[in-house]
């Protein structure tokens, strides 16, 4: 009869000894959209490169990764997206929390990782507010962090100096001194300070605007807006998008044999299947980026071959899931503790070269901005290859091309 209980004692806890020997991490994203898939792919990344080394040591005990997948359908819907962070943490039990995509989801769910006092490591929104919060109330917001990418008004730093570079560009091609410029941003909420900082901000750079267009993020024609552009004269085509949409203007504009250079943040221009998704039309699109095959950091050649080995592609920004866990790891590793009070001074002092960028963190748990390190880069469309052309110090950069006029 002892041996009887002393078996069903141990047969209840294997499963509890099992669940204190990982670490669990929530992946939370649009998992049936691109971006979903690269917060899961770069997360599978870390988790298999780490628990192959031996884990992560807690105190002098090693604990493996385990990851849940948690699809938050945030790009149709907020309320699934708050579903799903408050599942992961009341029944799946997670310890940390990485991911999110669309502002409006990702502050949704931001307010419930803080109820529970969860890290979460922001892997794709942009919105400001996001950080705000942290220097707000930095109490309740401290276990807050943005990974990738940069806060909306540090886009809007890049974005200007890249146009800066292909305005100059413009200018020597057309013999023009004032390039004409259309706006096209889905409308979102995290475009929204971007196209009022570049309608204010273009006139200073001797850019006229001639006019801004909003289609819906899922829009599957933009002919309507394109004719409109062409009639105005547009030189630079400037995009703010982050849905499906950006497929269609970049088709689209091929389909047209539009002498305007689309230039912006193209979210579906970031990945490899973009030149076929556009029916190879997409010639000259060119958008802001996190991951290609130069040498942002030591780390970043090596990333993005091991992912392209493993999964046939090229990884899109949303794929710094696998910096975020190794800043966990870091973090983790330096304080000896999972605890989430003593992990955030941690990181707020942490210097961490991952394979996006040297990221370094500012009083509101935002990246802090420097070009090289957190900027990312611009690419583009190139007769069907993705090619790298900003900043031009890092190595491994090619020229920006303009289409024949």
């Amino acid at each position: 009869m002892l041996r009887h209980i002393l078996g069903i004692v141990l047969a209840l806890a294997a499963p509890l000894a099992l669940a204190q020997s990982t670490i669990k991490i929530a992946i939370l994203g649009p998992m049936a959209f691109v971006q979903g898939e690269n917060h899961w792919a770069g997360a599978e990344m870390a988790r298999d490169e780490i628990n192959k080394a031996g884990g992560i040591s807690v105190g002098g005990r090693k604990r493996m990764i385990e990851l849940v997948r948690a699809d938050t359908n945030e790009i149709q819907s907020v309320p699934d997206a708050t579903n799903a962070i408050e599942r992961v943490i009341t029944r799946d039990k997670v310890d940390y929390l990485i991911g999110g995509f669309r502002s409006e989801a990702v502050l949704a769910m931001q307010e419930v990782a803080m109820d529970y006092k969860k890290i979460f490591l922001g892997a794709g929104a942009a919105d400001a507010r996001l950080g705000e919060n942290v220097e707000k109330n930095y109490d309740r917001y401290k276990y807050w962090f943005r990974v990738t990418p940069t806060k909306a008004p540090d886009l809007f730093r890049t974005l200007m100096a890249v146009l800066n570079d292909i305005g100059q560009q413009v200018r020597t091609s057309l013999k023009t001194e004032t390039p004409k410029v259309a706006i096209v941003a889905e409308k979102a909420v995290w475009t929204e300070p971007i196209v009022k900082g570049v309608q204010a901000t273009l006139p200073k750079m001797k850019m006229e605007i001639v006019g801004t267009w909003q289609p819906s993020a899922i829009a599957t024609d933009v002919t309507a807006e394109l004719a409109a552009i062409e009639r105005s004269g547009a030189d630079i085509v400037f995009t703010l998008l982050s849905g499906p949409v950006g497929i269609s203007l970049g088709r689209q504009m091929g389909e047209r044999s539009m002498k305007a250079v689309a230039f912006g943040i193209n979210v579906e221009g970031q990945k490899d299947e973009f030149w076929q998704a556009a029916a190879g039309k997409a010639n000259y699109v060119s958008t802001l980026d996190t991951f290609a095959e130069v040498e942002t950091t030591p780390k970043t050649v090596p990333f993005v071959r091991a992912f392209k080995q493993r999964y046939g592609k090229a990884p899109t920004y949303n794929a710094a899931t696998y910096d975020a866990i190794m800043i966990l790891k870091a973090a983790i590793e330096q304080a000896g503790s999972m605890d989430a009070d003593k992990l955030v001074p941690v990181i707020e002092k942490m210097e961490h070269v991952g394979a996006a960028g040297t990221d370094t963190w500012d009083k509101r748990h935002d990246l802090v901005w420097a070009v090289g390190k957190t900027t990312g880069i611009a690419v583009q469309w190139q007769d069907g290859k993705k090619v790298p052309f900003w900043p031009p110090q890092i190595k491994g950069m090619q020229p920006y091309k303009m289409p024949a006029r």
